[in-house]
């Protein structure tokens, strides 16, 4: 028979949530109120315009150009090597290693699963709607770029919107998403904003982004962010079918287990 000082490190794992199944009281969940379907709204309206201007090679376009044949990074050389560095912010692996491990923490202060869940929730969001756009509208980046004044378009290439813009407003969104407080909330969503803008205007200085890949960019991470609610009950329901699945896993353990 098992006893608690022969429990596996899943089992402990599993245990330290056990404690508390219920989320503490004093955390709310985001709900999807009328003020953010209007935000979500405006976003996508915002989106929409942006691809629109881009498919008809408008004077978003020509601003485009006129961006990258300023060549920024030829301007002001003094803070490449900083850049080169703080662009990582935007970058996909490294961004949620670091995010995981402080959800994973939490996740195991507040004895719940959805922290990381919902980080799991809206990294795929992310890679299925910033991955489909970038694949179906094929647009070449500056240093690609083939006919001046051209959109881009449709040429095979994938950086419309910015990856590593949508990435960091998703990414460091999500902080001020799960925060504990109001006050934490404002501070980390401010702070997630500046990071994100960063991260965006970076990418134009180096010359990897047009600039209305990045207005793009900004505007994918924040519809994800703005619609993370309507998922809520799904990660609800996943976190309780990982629990029942240890359950059954627990029960078939212990009648395989031998009895002394």
């Amino acid at each position: 028979m098992r006893t608690e000082g022969t429990l596996t490190r899943l089992d402990r794992v599993f245990t330290r949530l056990d404690r508390e199944p219920q989320r503490p009281a004093h955390i709310d969940m985001p709900r999807m109120s009328r003020h953010r379907v209007v935000l979500f709204s405006a976003t996508l309206a915002f989106y929409l315009a942006i691809v629109w201007a881009v498919v008809t090679t408008s004077w978003l376009v020509r601003l485009d150009w006129q961006v990258m044949f300023f060549r920024p990074y030829q301007q002001w050389p003094q803070i490449h090597a900083f850049l080169d560095y703080y662009v990582v912010l935007g970058q996909r692996g490294p961004t949620a290693v670091m995010v995981a491990a402080w959800l994973g923490w939490r996740s195991w202060r507040q004895h719940t699963l959805r922290p990381l869940l919902t980080l799991a929730a809206s990294l795929l969001l992310l890679n299925i709607t910033v991955g489909a756009a970038k694949l179906g509208m094929g647009r070449l980046g500056p240093h690609y770029a083939t006919v001046i004044g051209s959109n881009e378009m449709g040429l095979g290439g994938d950086i419309f919107p910015s990856g590593h813009t949508a990435n960091a407003v998703v990414t460091w969104g999500i902080l001020a998403y799960l925060a504990s407080t109001p006050r934490a909330r404002r501070w980390l969503s401010a702070l997630s904003a500046v990071t994100a803008l960063g991260v965006g205007l970076t990418t134009v200085y180096l010359g990897t982004h047009w600039l209305s890949d990045v207005l793009l960019g900004w505007a994918a991470g924040l519809l994800i962010m703005l619609a993370l609610p309507w998922f809520e009950p799904l990660i609800a329901r996943v976190e309780t079918a990982l629990f029942d699945l240890r359950d059954l896993w627990r029960a078939r353990r212990g009648r395989r287990a031998p009895v002394p």
